[in-house]
């Protein structure tokens, strides 16, 4: 892996060549991950193979899934052999916002399959509270958002991409309406428009405070209805399938790991899209669901695809402190529970437990500043009180019209013995979002033929150094969209070969080692996910330093001989997969990306803030740049289970 930063401009999209993995533009400063240990695998697991795609002709054929025939004039449509393969026009790998809106118009055109880790509402879209911000009031304009992207993203954004998302985005938001999602009205019988952290106007489109929810039961309920659209649930992703043509890689579909009858199932596509959300979970405490392990950006990085700005991790400043609540949880949540940014938008106060207001003295902006500003500015008072929580107050607003806006919240907080209505809320931040990820262009393309990405997933340059407050939503609904065209048009041009298959090797269960076995190796890996967790939260934080970054690195390089050392020596094979094995090689991958970002990046700018460099260079306003690199020496989690077969 090799990192580093452009010198000319900051465009996402790309003006870069891309040749056999390498980026033919100079770079100014290099930061390499040294990886260490080769543990009997094998190189050939990540050498290309001739490309299996072809021009084909636009004809009428016959459908198989199961007993369901379909008669449609498209190219290759689905097909299942022996029920470990399946063949799709169109895959798409998650099944929030971004991945269930684009398979509602791509299955207009040929047969989707949406693979989903878990249930399908168990994705971020599901957890999102706050809303979606687009320009819908007379008052606002398109200019006005842009600006507070770009001032809260550090002047990292890339412009043209912040003009395309809120340009095209109150379009978006009006089809979310036409197909069926209900959010608030205010009196006058309009669209209720609040405001957050970072925005200059009222322009938060929201569902009281559950607007994931609202999205999300509107777009499942519409592929329910789609006869197009196969969901396939709780098949955990495994790797792309990729080959080599050239100076060009080409993604042919997914390994899944079905983990309900722990079949490995294989999914052949013309075009994939990476909508997988993002990795919360390499941090303790984060507002991200249970299946946020960083499999998608993992899975993109070990097929060679081009990451960028992993350093910007964005934690939400108000997550709910369980330490703080009159009636502790009895057991440990898997997920922090988020405190919306519409709460400070509504005029919520923060306070230490002094109950000293502590915003002002930090930002003008006072609680309704940037996250990354807020965030810190916790922090820093956590620290130097030595306190674990800080409060956020509402309750000086009328009771009514804080249940009507914020219900979810409210209830929540009531199982503990916590009226919000009276009483000021615990919180703390917790690791939230990836502003980096997949290297997209404008149309969710990738430097990977025929894999798109979208969502969290994606770097597409609209975040920049931070995101602003209800920009995800917005960002995951517009990326969808243009990703439809191009991936249709390359669909139309692509034939599948059936015996493609068989290019690669097929990643396999370890049911021969033993139940004993299995049983120690999972409580090994639980125990070393805990580990990583605890070294990115003290040492890859809200606050960073180059020393601790450089132990960051040292630890988790060591943690990963370790806990690999200890499954290659029992009996384990590179080839094999099981659910907490194979998420724990993606947060282990994901954590190296961040810290070798983090290193890469000599200055303060947005949500990465280092003591050694702590303040903003305009010479370092460019994105960071992961290229594909293959060195001599590869771990486990640097690479695909998978061989390619000669």
């Amino acid at each position: 892996m090799s990192t580093s930063v452009v010198t000319r401009s900051g465009n996402l999209h790309f003006g870069i060549s891309f040749s056999s993995g390498k980026c033919h533009r100079q770079i100014s400063w290099v930061s390499t991950i040294a990886l260490k240990r080769d543990l009997r695998i094998d190189l050939s697991r990540c050498s290309g193979v001739s490309s299996f795609y072809s021009v084909a002709s636009h004809s009428s054929s016959l459908s198989l899934f199961g007993n369901k025939c379909i008669v449609r004039n498209v190219t290759q449509s689905c097909l299942e052999d022996d029920g470990a393969t399946k063949y799709f026009d169109f895959i798409i790998i998650g099944s929030g916002v971004a991945g269930l809106r684009y398979a509602l118009e791509v299955s207009k055109h040929g047969s989707a399959a949406v693979i989903t880790k878990a249930e399908p509402h168990d994705c971020n879209t599901n957890y999102a509270q706050g809303g979606v911000s687009a320009v819908l009031c007379p008052l606002d304009s398109v200019e006005n958002h842009m600006r507070d992207t770009i001032v809260a993203g550090a002047y990292l954004c890339d412009e043209e991409t912040v003009k395309v998302v809120c340009s095209e985005g109150p379009d978006r938001v009006r089809e979310l309406i036409a197909m069926g999602a209900s959010f608030d009205q205010g009196n006058d019988g309009n669209l209720h428009l609040a405001k957050e952290g970072g925005h200059s106007h009222n322009r938060i489109v929201h569902a009281a405070d559950m607007t994931g929810r609202e999205i999300e039961r509107a777009l499942l309920k519409a592929v329910d209805d789609d006869p197009q659209i196969f969901m396939f649930e709780h098949h955990f992703a495994i790797d792309l399938l990729t080959s080599e043509d050239g100076s060009e890689t080409y993604c042919h579909g997914v390994d899944t790991l079905n983990t309900e009858t722990q079949q490995v199932v294989r999914f052949i596509s013309k075009v994939t899209l990476l909508a997988s959300g993002g990795a919360g979970h390499i941090y303790p405490m984060t507002t991200n669901p249970p299946v946020s392990t960083g499999d998608g950006i993992a899975m993109a990085h070990r097929a060679h695809a081009v990451i960028s700005n992993m350093e910007f991790v964005q934690f939400h400043p108000t997550a709910l402190a369980d330490e703080g609540l009159p009636i502790k949880p009895k057991k440990t949540r898997e997920n922090a529970f988020l405190i919306t940014e519409a709460v400070r938008g509504d005029g919520g106060i923060l306070y230490n437990q002094a109950m000293e207001r502590f915003m002002p003295q930090y930002d003008d902006r006072a609680e309704l500043a940037p996250r990354d500003v807020v965030a810190r500015s916790i922090d820093d008072q956590l620290k130097l009180r030595k306190e674990k929580y800080v409060l956020l107050d509402i309750s000086d607003k009328p009771r009514d019209e804080i249940l009507f806006h914020f219900p979810n919240i409210a209830a929540e907080c009531l199982k503990y013995g916590l009226d919000i209505t009276h009483v000021p809320i615990p919180v703390v931040p917790a690791a939230h979002y990836m502003c980096g990820g997949v290297r997209a262009g404008l149309n969710g393309e990738t430097n990977i033929k025929g894999l798109y990405v979208a969502g969290e997933v994606a770097c597409t340059g609209l975040h920049g150094a931070n995101r602003l407050a209800s920009n995800s939503l917005l960002e995951a609904l517009v990326f969808a969209q243009r990703a439809v065209q191009p991936s249709i048009d390359h669909m139309v041009q692509t034939k599948i070969d059936l015996g493609i298959t068989k290019t690669w090797s097929r990643p396999r269960l370890p049911l021969l080692l033993g139940n004993d076995l299995l049983v120690e190796f999972i409580e090994m890996t639980r125990e070393t996910r805990k580990q990583l967790q605890s070294i990115m939260w003290e040492f890859v934080g809200i606050v960073r330093s180059t020393s601790r970054l450089k132990t960051a690195e040292r630890r988790i390089g060591e943690l990963e001989a370790e806990w690999e050392d200890y499954l290659f020596q029992r009996g384990w094979e590179p080839s094999m997969v099981g659910l907490e094995a194979c998420e724990l090689r993606n947060l282990i991958c994901c954590a190296k990306l961040v810290v070798s970002s983090a290193l890469a990046r000599q200055e303060s700018r947005g949500l990465h803030f280092t003591v050694d460099f702590p303040y903003v260079e305009e010479s370092k306003r460019q994105p960071t740049i992961i290229f594909p690199f293959s060195p001599m020496k590869l771990t486990w989690s640097s690479q695909p289970v998978h061989r390619h077969n000669s």
